[in-house]
């Protein structure tokens, strides 16, 4: 039997595929809703993490997964995101709900500067030239005197009139909203007509052009969406931890970025999501064994750093080598097992 279950393009094109789907999500969806009241501050802080690398992995694999074009300067456009906002809302008190956009409009007006190099690179060319860029937005933050250097800015907290946010909970509940629209609007791009030339650039771009795609304008627009998610990841991520410096935005943090859609699955949205899930994931499973066996091997500890860089690298290999479609990949084989039980495919 065969993997497309789809017998029409309006089922093939529909955002929610079946019942099934419609069914989980409103599960999840009342899972989400009420969370707040059974798990602690610090559950609630990883998950708000979570949505946030959601976002930002999202966005990156619009521009990598879905157009072909590699870039290692998403953690600058992260930056951008995170200090157009907190000089926003800091210097001339522009509210939050406004700042945001702007944020994104800024990494996106940017990137689309950053994609122009795009059309004539490819490549490990391309990831040279947005890992410069990345150099350059670190270089300027470290030695601009509005964002105070290595000394780091504080960021006003998210406030609506005289509410204002402070509870995890709160935060929670505000993340995972930006987050369900972020993937909601991806979802919906990729079937239109711009995420259909994407595929077709990433897919073969000589051929695309023959057949009348514009290389310039959707590589460019790919950029351009890609740092406005990642504007606005940055965004929430600064008022979310309430202090940035610039060395949170190094080039580690792209290639943590790199890696979610990796592990997660590239041209995939779910893929961005499992992935950021995982990659945020892991720190806090690390610390939690480590916690867990420090009475019987009191080394571990002072272990944990390496600890953390060799699991991290390990399980990156071993998913390019045995799934390289990624957790979605497995979720994918998992669905057509269920879906053809008990007979073979």
């Amino acid at each position: 039997m065969g993997r497309n279950f789809k017998v029409s393009y309006r089922e093939d094109m529909a955002l929610f595929q079946n019942l099934w789907v419609k069914v989980w999500l409103g599960i999840l969806i009342v899972l989400m809703m009420v969370s707040p009241f059974f798990l602690s501050r610090y559950q609630l802080s990883i998950l708000n993490e979570m949505g946030i690398a959601t976002i930002g992995a999202i966005g990156l694999n619009l521009l990598v997964g879905y157009t072909g074009q590699i870039s290692l300067g998403h953690g600058a456009f992260l930056a951008i995101g995170a200090y157009t906002s907190a000089l926003l809302t800091g210097k001339l008190g522009v509210p939050f709900f406004v700042s945001l956009p702007l944020s994104g409009l800024m990494a996106a007006g940017l990137g689309m500067i950053i994609g122009i190099p795009s059309l004539r690179l490819k490549g490990l060319y391309l990831a040279l030239g947005t890992l410069a860029f990345s150099f350059v937005v670190e270089y300027v933050l470290f030695h601009w005197d509005l964002t105070q250097g290595d000394l780091g800015m504080r960021v006003k907290k998210i406030g609506l009139g005289d509410f204002v946010i402070k509870t995890e909970g709160q935060y929670f509940y505000l993340i995972m909203t930006f987050a369900a629209l972020a993937t909601i609007c991806a979802k919906n791009l990729i079937r239109t007509k711009i995420g259909r030339n994407f595929i077709a650039i990433r897919d073969r771009d000589i051929a695309a052009e023959a057949m009348g795609i514009s290389l310039a304008k959707y590589k460019v627009m790919a950029f351009a969406v890609s740092s406005f998610y990642a504007g606005a990841a940055g965004c929430l991520m600064a008022h979310y931890n309430k202090w940035i410096v610039p060395g949170s935005f190094d080039i580690s943090l792209s290639i943590a970025y790199i890696a979610m859609i990796i592990m997660g699955g590239l041209g995939t949205i779910m893929g961005s999501i499992l992935g950021a899930i995982l990659i945020t994931g892991i720190p806090y499973g690390i610390v939690y064994l480590v916690d867990l066996f420090k009475d019987s091997y009191p080394a571990l500890s002072g272990l944990i750093v390496d600890l953390k860089l060799g699991i991290f690298g390990l399980i990156i290999v071993v998913t390019l080598l045995f799934e390289p479609q990624g957790l979605f990949g497995i979720y994918k084989r998992a669905k057509v097992y269920w879906k053809t039980w008990p007979y073979k495919f």
